[in-house]
C-alpha cells in the first residue's frame, strides 16, 4: 500500500474513532434524556385527566339529552382510551387488589396509590400485545380515583433505532470523506516526496547527478528536498574533482614513468652499466623515481587532508611556523629567512597545519633567487602569510595558483606535481578557513586563514 493510501486509512479510521466515541457518549445521554422526556408527557397527561373527566362528562349529557332521557350520573370510563396517537388512559374508581379491565391487575401498591399513601410510579407491562411505559397516579380532585397514563415503548425504541442509524451513518460518511479528503491532502502534501523517489530512482537507475529539485517552504519535507538537492551537487562536485584527479593524476604519473622505463630498458640493451651513459641514466631514473615517490606522497596527503580533520586540538599557529621556518632555513642556507610570528592559538589538526605551512615555504624556497627574502608571518586572527621576493605570478593565473596539478608556463620545468598548494587549500577548507594570493612589487605573499579559539 502506497504512503498516499497508508495517511488516507489512517486519518478515516482516526475520525471514525473520534466518530464512534462520540457516539457512544451521545446515544446513551440522549436515550436518558428521550425515556426522561417521554415519562414528563406522562405526568402530564396524568394531571390534565381531571379534564378528561369533565370532557367524557359533557360528552355523555349531550348524548342523554338527544336521546330524551333524563341525565343521570355520567360514567368514568374505566377501560384505556386513546388520548393521542400514542398515549392511552385509564380511570380505575375505587380500585381493589384484583383483576382489572385496564394495563394490568390492580396491586396493593396501586390501591396504596389511590389512597395517597404511595407515591405515584413508573413500570412496563404489556397490553394488547404491546409493551407500553405506565405511569400510575392518583387523580387530582377525586377521592379513591387511580388514573394510568401509558405510551408504547416502541414509540421510545424506533426513536433510538433512528437515532442510532443516524450516528452510525454520520461515522460512516465521516470516515468515507476523512479518507477522501486525507488522500487529497497527503498527495498535495507528499508531492516532493514523490518527485524527490522519482528522482532517487533516475539518479540509481542512469547514475545522472546533475537532476535537480527545488522546493519552497519551511516545512520537513522541503528541507528534505533542499537538504537532498545540495546532497547532489556536493555529490556532483565530489565526482567531478575525483574524475579530474584521476585524469590527471594519471597524466602526471605517466610523464615520470615513461622516462625511469626508458631509461631501464637503455641500462638493459648493450654493455648495460659499463656504457659511458649508464652513470648518466642512473641519474635520470633515480630523479624520476625520486619525482614519482613526491608524487604519489602528494597523492596520499591530499585524500589524508581531505574531507574530514584528524586529531584535533589547541594548537599554538605561531609555533608550528618556527618550526617549519627553521627546517627551512637548515636545508636552504642561501637563502633569507624572516619570521614575523605574533602568539595565535587555533583549535586543529597540528599535522595538516604544519603540513599547510610547510607547501607554502617550500613553494617560496622554489621560486626565491638566491640571497632572496623569504617572510613568514603570523597574527592573532589566525592568519599565517609567505612572502617571498621571486618572480611573482601572471595575473591570468592567480585564480588558479590553489588548483590541483595547475603550474603555469614557467613552473612546468622546474620540479613538483603542482599538488603542493591544493593541499593547502584542502587543509584550510577542512578547518573552515581559506587560502589567498596576493601580487607584490616583487615576489608574491600567499595566505592561510584558520578560525581561532575564542
Amino acid at each position: 500500500m502506497s504512503l498516499r493510501n497508508r495517511l488516507a486509512l489512517a486519518g478515516g479510521l482516526a475520525v471514525l474513532a473520534a466518530l464512534m466515541l462520540a457516539a457512544l457518549v451521545l446515544y446513551p445521554s440522549l436515550s436518558s434524556r428521550l425515556n426522561e422526556q417521554h415519562d414528563a408527557d406522562l405526568v402530564s397527561a396524568a394531571a390534565q385527566a381531571p379534564d378528561v373527566v369533565r370532557a367524557f362528562k359533557e360528552k355523555g349529557a349531550v348524548a342523554e339529552k338527544v336521546r330524551g332521557k333524563a341525565p343521570g350520573a355520567p360514567a368514568i370510563p374505566t377501560t384505556p382510551v386513546n388520548v393521542s396517537s400514542t398515549l392511552l388512559l385509564q380511570f380505575v374508581v375505587q380500585p381493589g387488589v384484583g383483576p382489572s379491565d385496564g394495563f394490568t391487575d390492580i396491586s396493593k401498591r396501586d390501591v396504596a396509590v389511590a389512597q395517597g399513601s404511595s407515591p405515584a410510579y413508573f413500570h412496563d407491562a404489556d397490553y394488547a400485545g404491546r409493551r407500553y411505559r405506565i405511569y400510575t397516579a392518583p387523580m387530582a380532585e377525586s377521592d379513591g380515583v387511580l388514573v394510568r397514563t401509558a405510551i408504547r415503548t416502541s414509540v421510545v425504541h424506533s426513536t433510538l433505532n433512528r437515532l442510532a442509524f443516524l450516528l452510525a451513518a454520520i461515522a460512516a460518511g465521516g470516515c468515507v470523506l476523512a479518507a477522501v479528503a486525507g488522500r487529497l491532502a497527503a498527495g498535495r502534501v507528499l508531492r516532493p516526496v514523490r518527485q524527490l523517489t522519482e528522482t532517487v530512482e533516475h539518479v540509481t537507475a542512469t547514475s545522472d547527478l546533475t537532476a535537480r529539485l527545488s522546493a519552497d517552504g519551511r516545512d520537513e519535507i522541503a528541507r528534505l528536498t533542499r537538504s537532498f538537492a545540495a546532497m547532489m551537487a556536493a555529490l556532483e562536485e565530489s565526482v567531478g574533482a575525483q574524475r579530474r584527479l584521476v585524469a590527471d593524476a594519471s597524466h602526471e604519473l605517466r610523464t615520470p614513468l615513461t622516462s625511469l622505463t626508458t631509461n631501464l630498458e637503455l641500462l638493459a640493451e648493450g654493455p648495460g652499466l659499463a656504457d659511458p651513459q649508464a652513470p648518466a641514466l642512473v641519474s635520470d631514473a633515480r630523479a624520476q623515481a625520486a619525482e614519482l615517490t613526491s608524487l604519489v606522497n602528494d597523492l596520499v596527503d591530499l585524500g589524508r587532508y581531505g574531507g574530514v580533520r584528524g586529531h584535533v586540538e589547541d594548537t599554538r599557529l605561531d609555533l608550528l611556523a618556527q618550526r617549519v621556518v627553521g627546517r627551512a632555513a637548515a636545508r636552504s642556507p642561501r637563502l633569507d629567512f624572516a619570521a614575523e610570528l605574533a602568539p595565535c592559538l587555533v583549535h586543529a589538526d597540528p599535522d595538516a597545519v604544519e603540513r599547510a605551512i610547510g607547501n607554502l615555504v617550500d613553494n617560496a624556497v622554489k621560486w626565491s633567487p638566491d640571497g632572496g627574502r623569504i617572510t613568514v608571518a603570523t597574527t592573532a586572527a589566525g592568519v599565517v602569510s609567505v612572502s617571498d621576493a621571486g618572480p611573482g605570478i601572471p595575473a591570468a593565473d592567480l585564480p588558479f595558483v590553489f588548483d590541483r596539478f595547475y603550474r603555469s608556463p614557467a613552473a612546468r620545468s622546474l620540479p613538483g606535481s603542482g599538488l603542493g598548494l591544493a593541499i593547502v587549500r584542502q587543509i584550510a577548507e577542512t578547518h573552515g578557513g581559506s587560502v589567498a594570493v596576493e601580487p607584490l612589487p616583487q615576489g608574491v605573499r600567499l595566505r592561510l586563514s584558520l578560525p581561532p579559539t575564542s
